[in-house]
């Protein structure tokens, strides 16, 4: 069914030739006949022009029928004075021909400039037109709202007392059921209290309307997660007022240009009214206060080691979850999986209304395809309290079992002004220092492994894990739970934008995965014998020994970046294939932040 939706000039006059120039019949249920026709009939109804009237006191004379050659329709009608006639087609068919247009209730004689302004406004109506058509045949049904001008049958209380309305194809075959058999129109707001995160289960549903509502129908979780993207059709270009499930690119892609609402990326100002739900200020909010960290996913989880309170509550991607222990963690999905990132953003918000967390801190995708509407709600959320983490610095990690020849490669990145950790030796600073790192280790390993002066005995440690794996993965946890922090802490401290870390348990702590390239250096094992027993003046089985209780090869090669196998015969070539090796790693990092 078509309908009038926008028209210009003399309405009466106008509703009189959509009426007599038509083969459409007006009944007492509507007009009948072609839709076009039928949609000019009831229009010119709506403006008190009945055509069943208006035929006895105008009745046709003649006709010229539309054709494709001549793209007019043409009728002739008697009236008291003489007679009249009506035309309707093509703009530019019909505009070569006037010699005159009325305006203002005066007939005034036609020019070229007039002709070019009517045809103007007659291509951006239909270019509106054309892109609801376009948007409905790509995008329906799917998670796309239009903004189209609302008919007077629409009350204003479905629309917030605006002149506009959001129209909506669900894929959901529950809700469309529930359409199909409710037999009228359907308004469908949002299931959550104003202001809280957005339901994406039938469980959310009853937390928070149970005694507003009459009934839940559960149709499973949410399968995009955020709610539908809203366009608004009613201006040109067609603006982006809430991204959501269709990503921008694909509207660009279907319309053209699309501009974006500065309420998408910006809080907005006092007494600014929304266009559309999701702009308000701290929209999809939980209870704690939250921060938005942007940024590359590794530089932003290393920005939320540095500041994220002890009470602080955390969203971030899959890969960085281990770092956070202690703290309560929400995922949402790994870095580069933004269907995931969508389904789970909202549970995340609320989930943490059932902690006591003072804070939350929260990584953020970049902007691209989903990741619109996902950074949208979380700033939502945040009320645009936002902190960019991208800080320029490349942090390059560097493991492998000793003998390796690790030094060749961290001699060449001292030659590129990096500023080189050694997290060992940070650890074992730490055991001095932390107090939460030694309260960590008494827990797990008692009051034996501290010395009389209460410094902790790593060889009492050593000699508990050797034999015993679960002890073993243990330590290892509470290394990760406390070096990475503080290795973040001295990356952020430095002012070189640079930075080389040296561990040989870089992958175990989790200091791998905020580093923006992991090196695995390997050596033939008989290469690296001969290294430790030179290095350390040891015998040839305690050398061997050495070697065998450490991680073999293929597990450094199979879990890093980059494999620099250093088996060449002296120092020197050593570090000149390391120089090159270093130089081609950083050159790439910086092409790839680039693009």
């Amino acid at each position: 069914k078509m309908t009038v939706v926008e028209h210009t000039g003399d309405t009466a006059l106008l509703a009189a030739a959509m009426a007599l120039c038509n083969d459409a019949a007006l009944t007492d249920g509507g007009a009948q006949g072609e839709p076009t026709e039928a949609a000019l009939v009831n229009f010119a109804a709506q403006q008190g022009c009945d055509k069943r009237r208006l035929e006895t006191l105008q009745p046709r004379a003649a006709e010229a029928p539309f054709d494709s050659s001549r793209k007019m329709m043409s009728t002739i009608h008697r009236t008291d004075s003489g007679f009249v006639q009506y035309t309707k087609g093509a703009p530019d068919e019909v505009l070569r021909r006037c010699t005159a247009f009325v305006e203002d209730g005066q007939i005034r004689p036609m020019t070229e400039e007039k002709r070019a302004e009517i045809l103007a406004e007659n291509h951006a109506m239909a270019d509106k037109a054309l892109r609801v058509l376009a948007a409905a045949e790509r995008f329906w049904p799917g998670p796309l709202t239009m903004i189209l001008k609302k008919k007077p049958c629409v009350p204003l209380r479905t629309t917030g007392g605006l002149e506009t309305v959001g129209m909506r194809c669900p894929d959901h075959a529950v809700t469309r059921a529930i359409i199909e058999k409710a037999g009228v129109p359907v308004a469908a707001p949002s299931a959550n209290t104003s202001g809280r995160p957005s339901c994406t289960t039938a469980e959310h549903v009853r937390e928070d309307m149970w005694g507003k509502i009459d009934g839940i129908v559960d149709g499973g979780p949410c399968e995009v997660g955020v709610e539908s993207t809203i366009i608004d059709l009613t201006v040109t270009p067609p603006q982006l007022l809430r991204p959501g499930g269709l990503p921008l690119e694909s509207l660009i892609d279907a319309l053209g240009e699309v501009t974006v609402d500065k309420a998408v990326t910006q809080k907005m100002n006092d007494g600014e009214k929304p266009r559309a739900p999701g702009m308000k200020y701290r929209h999809y909010a939980p209870k704690a206060p939250v921060t938005v960290v942007t940024g590359g996913a590794k530089a932003s989880a290393r920005y939320l080691l540095t500041h994220a309170s002890e009470d602080a509550g955390v969203i971030c991607f899959d890969e960085f979850v281990p770092l956070f222990a202690g703290h309560i963690v929400h995922p949402l999905g790994a870095s580069g999986d933004k269907r995931a990132q969508a389904q789970h953003v909202f549970d995340a918000l609320r989930t943490f209304d059932e902690t006591n967390v003072g804070e939350i801190w929260a990584q953020c995708p970049d902007s691209k395809g989903l990741g619109l509407a996902i950074g949208n709600r979380l700033k939502k959320a945040a009320g645009f309290h936002v902190e960019d983490a991208d800080d320029g610095k490349i942090v390059i990690g560097i493991t492998g079992g000793t003998g390796a020849g690790k030094t060749s490669l961290l001699r060449a990145l001292q030659k590129q002004d990096a500023c080189v950790l050694d997290c060992d030796r940070i650890y074992h600073e730490m055991l001095g220092s932390d107090e939460s790192l030694r309260a960590a280790l008494r827990k797990a390993f008692g009051g034996a492994i501290f010395r009389a002066d209460g410094s902790v005995d790593v060889h009492a440690i050593g000699l508990i894990v050797f034999h015993d794996k679960e002890k073993l993965s243990e330590l290892d946890a509470i290394v990760r739970a406390h070096v990475p922090r503080e290795c973040a802490r001295r990356m952020a401290a430095s002012d070189k934008q640079l930075i080389g870390l040296d561990a040989i348990k870089l992958i175990e702590c989790g200091l791998g995965a905020i580093c923006d390239a992991t090196v695995a250096v390997t050596a033939p094992e008989e290469v690296r014998v001969k290294r430790i027993m030179a290095r350390d003046s040891i015998t040839e089985d305690y050398a061997r020994s050495r070697v065998a209780a450490q991680q073999r090869a293929e597990y450094f090669r199979t879990r890093c970046d980059y494999e620099f196998v250093n088996d060449l015969p002296t120092p020197a070539a050593a570090e000149n294939a390391a120089e090159v090796y270093i130089h081609t790693i950083i050159k790439t990092l910086k092409e790839e932040t680039e693009r």
